[in-house]
């Protein structure tokens, strides 16, 4: 497959990185020489200098052959453009836009397909990609899940995957997964993986769990909370919320948790402050310097269950999230750029790093997937993915039984999902045609062969 990636900031870097380990045929665009220079010495990708959204630069990048655009430039417009220039006159099959403006997705939910601006008929966008809302989505779920590492949806959000580290005093900490099914007879669950020093475990039913490992586990959304239970000392709910930063993720996620939650955001630029007070509804907005010790005293930072940091300065977001946790803060998530910063803070006295690049290849990554693949997501920096995918007649995993799939080595069954019920627990029932597969890989270099499992045969067309 070939792919034309605009753009070779920290988004597009990431995308190229991550694709080029796999097979396929990279070319990306930017016009900062020296960024694609350093692309181009660590990654096996070509690189093309130039205006993204020009014509002739995009045919000098392979336009004409590519079956998918991914426009990931800082600029909408730019991205607007180059997906209209590869649509008419390049005929782009796939074209990927990331569109941060909320004023343009306005637009682009509505019913009326002849009303919708990212159609055929007005902007030919295949696929929006809003990091913002991808971040504010991921924040979400940590405040409603106290104590997790990770939460990521399946199944249009019937299923979830969610991280958590064992404590010392956990129900399961020191025992065999095998004693699971014993603690909850009723719950349909499945630990998934296992991170033990950065080492992935497959668990098997004598794989004991120790303290401080990062266990992966699989369940249906009621089931979520019984199962963060046996790997750790209950968390206390989310009551108190304080976001540092009252940027675009800023203000999407007071927007988002204000409704249930006591909100407060601190912003440093006084005319931002003021927008945001009459922007939002509950929530309570100060001016001033979410590293100011004073100030977080000032507004009970020892009473704040989650200070969520997510300005645009990672320095900032991990000084004021160390601040935070000093001075009494229960829980510190942190927007990290840097990728390098991210395997060095999360685990420490910061409890959650997100990465916004990692956050939006994940949502890129599911049409890149061969196969009918409705969902993805990239974990461990990437290092490992969860991927949801439909079985078809033809695919090679139909009519098998659960527990004897021809899985490649480093990948788990987590859950299958067949019209409203889902099974997790059990390994006694045949997959079939329709069942949405859902398989956590702790070995990235395994995707190609899990996709060949979910690709269909000519006689299905």
């Amino acid at each position: 497959m070939n792919i034309l990636i605009l753009g070779a900031g920290q988004v597009g870097g990431t995308l190229a990185s991550q694709l080029a380990s796999e097979d396929f045929n990279i070319t990306i665009v930017d016009n900062n020489e020296t960024r694609l220079l350093e692309l181009r010495r660590r990654l096996d990708i070509r690189t093309i200098t130039g205006h993204a959204s020009r014509p002739d630069v995009l045919e000098m990048a392979g336009a004409k052959d590519a079956d998918m655009l991914i426009a990931v430039t800082p600029n909408d417009e730019v991205n607007m453009v180059a997906c209209q220039v590869c649509y008419s006159m390049f005929r782009t099959p796939m074209k990927i836009a990331r569109i941060r403006a909320d004023a343009y997705h306005a637009r682009s939910n509505l019913d009326d397909e002849e009303e919708t601006f990212f159609s055929k008929e007005h902007m030919p966008i295949d696929v929006l990609i809003n990091p913002e809302r991808v971040v504010t989505e991921q924040f979400t779920e940590l405040l409603d899940h106290p104590g997790a590492l990770l939460v990521v949806d399946f199944a249009d959000g019937r299923v979830k995957l969610v991280a958590v580290k064992a404590h010392r005093d956990g129900p399961l900490t020191g025992q065999a997964l095998g004693l699971l099914h014993r603690h909850m007879p009723l719950v349909e669950a499945r630990v998934a993986a296992i991170f033990r020093r950065d080492r992935a475990i497959i668990p098997q039913g004598d794989t004991v769990i120790e303290a401080d490992d990062d266990v992966f586990f699989i369940a249906p959304a009621a089931n979520i909370h019984d199962m963060m239970t046996e790997l750790r000392r209950d968390e206390t709910r989310t009551r108190r919320v304080i976001i540092a930063g009252g940027g675009r993720i800023g203000e999407h996620l007071a927007r988002a948790i204000e409704p249930r939650f006591s909100v407060k955001v601190v912003e440093h630029d006084e005319r931002r402050a003021h927008e945001l007070a009459n922007r939002l509804h509950s929530a309570i907005v100060i001016h001033g310097d979410a590293t100011d010790g004073d100030l977080l005293l000032e507004n009970n930072i020892e009473r704040t269950d989650a200070f969520c940091a997510v300005t645009n300065d990672d320095e900032v977001n991990i000084m004021s999230s160390l601040l935070s946790k000093r001075l009494g803060a229960k829980r510190a998530m942190t927007l990290i750029g840097k990728a390098a910063y991210v395997d060095l803070m999360e685990g420490g006295q910061i409890d959650v790093a997100l990465s916004p690049q990692l956050a939006t290849a994940g949502t890129i990554l599911r049409h890149v997937r061969r196969g009918d693949v409705t969902r993805v997501h990239s974990l461990r920096r990437g290092a490992a993915e969860a991927m949801e995918a439909v079985v078809h007649e033809t695919s090679k995993l139909a009519g098998c039984l659960a527990s004897e799939l021809p899985l490649p080595p480093g990948t788990t069954l987590g859950a299958v999902v067949r019209g409203e019920d889902v099974l997790t627990a059990r390994d006694d029932f045949t997959i079939e045609p329709g069942d949405h597969v859902i398989l956590l890989l702790t070995d990235k270099g395994r995707v190609a062969a899990v996709e060949r499992l979910f690709q269909v045969g000519l006689s299905f067309f």
